[in-house]
């Protein structure tokens, strides 16, 4: 009889401490995601998909894609669209009002807004909001003459290269939305993959050194779906998003050895660790486990070597580096985030998720309150950043072969909160992409003539998924994971009008 006396070498906890006493530093989240894989054993449902003919993605494109990469920017806490990208003049008629009291009283009748939203601006609840005049002027830019708010003087130069959606909804009027921004599905559902997930999942990696998916900035706060907002559910741990600090001595958190390890020492105990598996691998040859374990290990040696010189600013020149306001105190902090992330494109990361604004809680853009001074400050901390970002993606060629992305979890009320504030607005907000084979200087899809909600070409937040994997060449049906089948609206519809 065959003994396995050798897979009780350790369990689960001392094989963590073992990594950790051999100065892998695997102990944080960074790495997580290659430790639980490493304790996942194939199930019994996976091999019943395999036997009946199903297989996941071999990491080819279904069809020839536009983009390679995706850079995907998500300012925290609802971004006003008036006083962004979709500026209503209207409002500044009818300042003071109720929306009753114009002639745009029938939008209150639409079909797109829930009966008891209507209700309480048509002013049956106690608290009848006013109309707010918008809080910044506004003007038109570049050949294509589309108008975006003075907040923006360094992304507007560039808007002959946005292809601005108007016409966005979501559900959920509370700040679940940031999780079903990235999901589709509302916080109450669960954690469910996310856009970033998807796109792991779907395609293979460009560079086998760094990670396919990475995230910069701090995540969602837990209110808000937490590091749901870049997980991956049922899909599995192995394809969530690999935290990284801007910050070549610890760009990867807790995952640096706790003292120096010569490269050769560090060499041996990955050879050691290898052999230890394989010695699980001769009992289990058609187990993937035990591969993808062995693969998470080999990643995360030539990622300790990598990811550093990935985050590394000292090669970039002067000019790039006050291009992207790094000398400056507002802009350093985003201005590093889009700098790695053009850094880590360039070197073949698939997807680059950057969050801007999280505070621990709803996000710095929710302007409940003194809207005016929230927005000019959150704005000025990323325009230049975002406008950088753009340009050098440009210069080095490259705009063409990433997709850009700019998004936000809702928009923000017409009328008044208190009086300087802006409730959120689920019903119509504004979203913009750029490069990966899309057309510059269009707007596409509208609100009413004070921005309450979509009318024209009505995208749901997972048109925005569809059209970030459609750019990639990857068709979100044919990814479909048996036993978890989706709704139609969680798959979305690409937006094939903003293709070239």
């Amino acid at each position: 009889m065959k003994t396995h006396h050798h897979h009780q070498l350790f369990d689960s906890a001392t094989r963590r401490g073992f990594l950790r006493d051999l100065g892998l530093g695997f102990g944080g989240l960074a790495l997580g995601t290659m430790l639980a894989q490493d304790l996942l054993p194939i199930s019994s449902q996976a091999k019943a998909d395999e036997h009946l003919g199903w297989r996941p993605p071999d990491g080819r494109p279904h069809f020839a894609p536009k983009a390679k990469s995706v850079i995907w920017m998500f300012m925290i806490g609802g971004v006003s669209q008036v006083e962004s990208f979709d500026p209503k003049p209207e409002l500044d008629r009818h300042d003071g009002k109720t929306i009753a009291e114009t002639p745009h009283a029938s939008i209150l009748e639409s079909p797109y807004v829930k009966k008891n939203v209507r209700e309480l601006v048509a002013g049956l609840h106690p608290v009848q909001p006013k109309i707010m005049r918008m809080q910044v002027g506004y003007r038109r830019h570049g050949q294509s003459g589309l108008a975006i708010s003075d907040w923006w003087p360094h992304l507007s130069r560039h808007i002959d290269d946005l292809a601005i959606v108007r016409s966005m909804w979501t559900t959920d009027n509370d700040h679940g939305a940031q999780l079903q921004f990235h999901t589709g599905r509302h916080v109450l559902e669960g954690r469910l993959p996310t856009i970033g997930s998807w796109v792991h999942y779907g395609l293979g990696t460009m560079n086998e050194n760094l990670p396919k998916y990475v995230v910069l900035g701090t995540p969602l706060a837990d209110c808000c779906g937490g590091i749901g907002g870049q997980g991956s559910g049922y899909l599995g741990p192995e394809h969530e998003g690999v935290q990284l600090k801007v910050d070549p001595r610890e760009p990867i958190p807790y995952a640096s050895p706790a003292k120096p390890v010569p490269d050769d020492l560090q060499r041996r105990k990955f050879a050691l660790i290898d052999r230890l598996d394989r010695l699980v691998a001769q009992d289990h040859p058609d187990d993937p486990a035990i591969t993808a374990r062995i693969q998470s290990y080999e990643l995360a040696f030539r990622m300790q070597m990598a990811v550093p010189e990935a985050l590394d600013f000292k090669h970039e020149s002067e000019e790039t580096t006050q291009l992207y306001g790094l000398h400056q105190d507002a802009t350093r902090d985003f201005g590093a985030q889009c700098l790695a992330a053009r850094r880590l494109v360039e070197r073949g990361v698939r997807f680059v998720q950057l969050f801007h604004g999280s505070n621990g809680g709803a996000g710095a853009w929710d302007a409940h309150g003194g809207l005016k001074a929230n927005h000019a400050q959150q704005c000025a901390q990323v325009d230049q950043p975002i406008a950088a970002l753009l340009t050098d993606l440009k210069r080095r060629g490259l705009l063409e072969e990433t997709l850009v992305v700019w998004a936000t979890e809702f928009g923000r009320t017409p009328g008044s909160q208190g009086t300087d504030g802006r409730d959120h607005h689920p019903y119509g907000f504004s979203v913009w992409m750029a490069g990966g084979g899309l057309k510059g200087g269009v707007a596409h899809g509208a609100t009413d003539e004070l921005g309450f909600h979509a009318v024209e070409n009505r995208h749901y937040v997972t048109d925005i998924h569809a059209t970030v994997l459609h750019a990639l060449g990857l068709d979100s049906r044919r990814l479909e994971v048996p036993g978890h089948r989706r709704l139609d609206i969680d798959h979305g519809q690409p937006i094939l009008e903003l293709f070239a």
